[in-house]
């Protein structure tokens, strides 16, 4: 075998081409800004442009598009979406010029005024999910307290309680890790790193007092983590039918089926409207019901706006501050 020389070797090689200072500066600095840029939007919230892109890519439309372009998109889809959905649409196509800085064609006068005839002419109200009530709550624990005592019952009876009375968001309660909780003499404190309304990352507190066994959410929590013996790592995890605890958090979409099954075993006559969503509107109703405060009730929410906290009071008194009780009990004076 002929050896090969120095020579040939490096023939058979090109040499590297040195990278500069600048060159190495450049690639951090664009790294670093994919990094920030990425970070700036939620995972849920890229997800849904990415999938409303595809859906206007998948009907013929082109990147970049101009206001002819989405008029014709929403003149085509307006009486098969519902105008929530095309507005998050063209946000999404918005967003994607404005990033790749071009001129947002979003903006023009003939779309945004097209769009406000397709809201007023097919605008349905929002579908909300059921608020549980007190009573809803306490039908479902009972249920599970009369079931076996397996770990995934001791599971479901925590989830139900604090859900319900931290007033969580299912993205924040599969995101609870034990190292959030802190054991106060009063109660439990529930550190949330992030939230819906804390992207920045600030850190919210959710305060849950002791209470009666019965109805503790901090003591089932601590019952249910004894039992599935968790000392680290997620708090509401997945377990699977032969009662294995697994490591992995508990899927958001999960509590959305636990909660529809346990609402049709407690014979709930709303079982399609149960949704995680049914413990932070069922805490505010319940709790403007019992005439707690405004204050309180956006405390323990964690909710930043003051018309959404108004809107579920409002909807928790609609009976019992109302004008016309108020005037039949007179009437039913003068009969």
């Amino acid at each position: 075998m002929k050896k090969l020389t120095t020579a040939s070797t490096r023939s058979n090689h090109k040499p590297l081409t040195p990278v500069t200072p600048n060159q190495v500066g450049e690639l951090l600095t664009e790294e670093a800004i994919q990094k920030y840029l990425s970070a700036a939007t939620s995972d849920s919230t890229r997800r849904a442009y990415r999938s409303a892109i595809r859906q206007f890519e998948k009907w013929g439309g082109r990147l970049p598009t101009d206001s002819s372009g989405l008029v014709r998109y929403i003149l085509n889809r307006a009486e098969h979406l519902n105008p929530r959905t095309l507005d998050l649409h063209l946000t999404a196509i918005g967003q994607w010029h404005q990033y790749q800085g071009m001129f947002n064609p979003v903006t023009d006068a003939l779309v945004q005024k097209t769009m406000r005839g397709v809201r007023r002419t097919h605008g349905k109200p929002k579908q909300k999910s059921k608020a549980l009530s007190l009573q809803h709550i306490a039908a479902l624990t009972r249920y599970l307290r009369e079931q076996p005592a397996t770990k995934k019952n001791a599971r479901d009876l925590a989830l139900i309680l604090v859900g319900f009375f931290g007033a969580f968001r299912r993205s924040e309660l599969v995101a609870i890790q034990v190292e959030d909780l802190i054991w106060e003499e009063e109660g439990l404190i529930v550190r949330l790193p992030k939230s819906k309304t804390d992207q920045s990352g600030q850190g919210m507190m959710r305060a849950l007092p002791y209470g009666s066994p019965g109805a503790c959410p901090a003591k089932a929590l601590r019952s249910w983590l004894e039992a599935g013996g968790i000392d680290s790592g997620p708090v509401f995890r997945a377990v699977n039918r032969w009662g294995s605890i697994q490591e992995r958090q508990l899927n958001p979409t999960a509590i959305n089926d636990l909660l529809k099954k346990l609402g049709l075993a407690c014979g709930f006559e709303f079982v399609d409207e149960l949704s995680s969503h049914s413990f932070r509107r069922g805490l505010s109703t319940s709790a403007a019901r019992e005439k707690v405060g405004f204050e309180l009730i956006k405390k323990q929410g964690g909710w930043k706006s003051d018309a959404t906290v108004w809107e579920y009071i409002e909807e928790g008194q609609q009976f019992s501050e109302n004008a016309s009780a108020i005037l039949m009990k007179k009437m039913a004076e003068l009969l």
